[in-house]
């Protein structure tokens, strides 16, 4: 049974989440933490955060690794969410694509993609936004760190890889659980890892 909730709940993720893994975030959110209650937002914010740093889309990883936990650390489940959300997408492509290109200079291809574009970006904002909760930012340290790494990117133009390469080092060596992690994010991707062992 999770599994099929797993798979239709994917994919209308994959089939309504428009502007990619960022749009798709607020999505996600809705349908895993606020309507199915599958994980809390601390676990949402870590797996988003592992999707970050991992290679990928954000969307695809994030399906990964929740696929992996709601369906009690299963493989499969990891393979039907990923698969799920991206079978929408490689269908509408094969489609679309032809007809996009023989009809992308037509003026009302042009004005839906100009609806399109600043709807995208409030996606992307309101993903951004959910995330800004006590359990992101607890202390005035977090506020500071978050405050610095948007100057650093968008100022200072440090690369994103680098960025998170140096909130995880003062992460380690200034911060401190605030509270016990029952399950720690680290343990779910080393539990995933021999699962995917166990395939071969």
């Amino acid at each position: 049974m999770i599994y099929l909730q797993l798979f239709w709940v994917y994919f209308k993720i994959g089939l309504f989440g428009f502007g990619g893994g960022y749009a798709m975030l607020s999505l996600i959110q809705h349908e895993v933490v606020e309507k199915h209650q599958w994980i809390t937002d601390a676990q949402f914010t870590d797996i988003v955060a592992i999707s970050q740093m991992t290679p990928g889309p954000v969307g695809i990883n994030s399906a990964t690794y929740i696929g992996y936990i709601v369906s009690g650390n299963s493989v499969w489940g990891s393979a039907i969410a990923t698969f799920a959300v991206c079978l929408p997408s490689f269908v509408l492509m094969l489609l679309v694509s032809r007809m996009v290109l023989k009809y992308k200079e037509n003026r009302w291809v042009n004005a839906i993609f100009t609806g399109l574009r600043p709807a995208i970006v409030g996606l992307i904002a309101a993903a951004a936004l959910s995330l800004m909760n006590g359990q992101n930012f607890p202390d005035i340290k977090s506020i500071i760190m978050c405050a610095a790494a948007f100057v650093a990117v968008k100022f200072l133009k440090i690369h994103p890889i680098l960025m998170i390469v140096i909130a995880g080092v003062i992460g380690f060596f200034f911060f401190k659980p605030v509270q016990p992690v029952s399950e720690p994010i680290v343990e779910v991707v080393r539990s995933f890892h021999f699962g995917l062992e166990g395939l071969g």
